[in-house]
């Protein structure tokens, strides 16, 4: 992830003006565009969009940030599935269903807004995914667990996932996929005379584009928004 951010924020570095470099606005919009390579309508139907999204900092409303930057820079209207990684906790604190609701409330309203078709969760335990099970009105369509964290799916989650029809998938992704300090490390080698500290990393998507009819991977990569805090 990090080498894919240098890469882009280096290329789109060279490209700009100094004096732009120099102001540090507010707002940056760092795109290479023969990097995204957006889905032909014609072909939309053949092709299954989805993605993962890391929220880093807490809060909610950066999922409805993060599906529409995606949908625009994809060119579609709606991804057909996202799955949202537990955003962070602080530590000592065990995770909830209470600390997930706003997070799901958000999902859903893009689900009945038609942004996304099916939505899903990652590290959850058969405890606390019945418990969202029960409380959504958007019920979760899969489950990612990590293959670090267990070599054998847990009976008791893989019982419940058959009765709830719920997918369960796995993934290798680290506990912390990006870190501030990585982000803000990054920025600093990459940008000449940016203060990278002041910029915060808020969320970070993963999107993949799959040929349905064959299982091939057409086209991936991130998407990744920050904010500049200067106080």
């Amino acid at each position: 992830v990090q080498a894919c951010i240098q890469k882009t924020l280096t290329e789109w570095s060279s490209k700009i003006s100094q004096d732009q470099n120099q102001e540090t606005l507010e707002v940056l919009e760092c795109t290479v565009a023969q990097a995204i390579e957006k889905i032909n309508p014609e072909e939309r139907d053949e092709l299954k969009v989805s993605a993962k999204l890391f929220i880093i900092g807490s809060n909610s409303s950066s999922i409805r940030d993060a599906v529409d930057l995606a949908c625009s820079a994809l060119g579609v209207a709606q991804l057909d599935s996202v799955i949202i990684a537990p955003p962070p906790v602080e530590d000592g604190t065990n995770l909830s269903l209470e600390y997930l609701q706003p997070y799901w409330k958000e999902l859903e309203n893009l689900v009945q807004n038609k942004k996304i078709v099916a939505i899903g969760t990652s590290d959850l335990d058969k405890m606390l995914l019945e418990q969202l099970y029960l409380w959504a009105q958007v019920k979760p369509s899969s489950n990612q667990v990590n293959l670090a964290s267990c070599c054998v799916m847990p009976p008791d989650l893989t019982a419940f996932a058959k009765e709830c029809d719920i997918q369960l998938l796995t993934h290798n992704d680290p506990k912390e996929l990006l870190c501030e300090a990585s982000f803000q490390e990054v920025l600093q080698e990459s940008i000449q005379n940016v203060k990278a500290n002041e910029w915060i990393p808020l969320w970070l998507l993963r999107y993949s584009v799959i040929v349905k009819s064959r299982g091939i991977i057409k086209s991936k990569g991130y998407i990744i928004q920050a904010e500049r805090n200067a106080s």
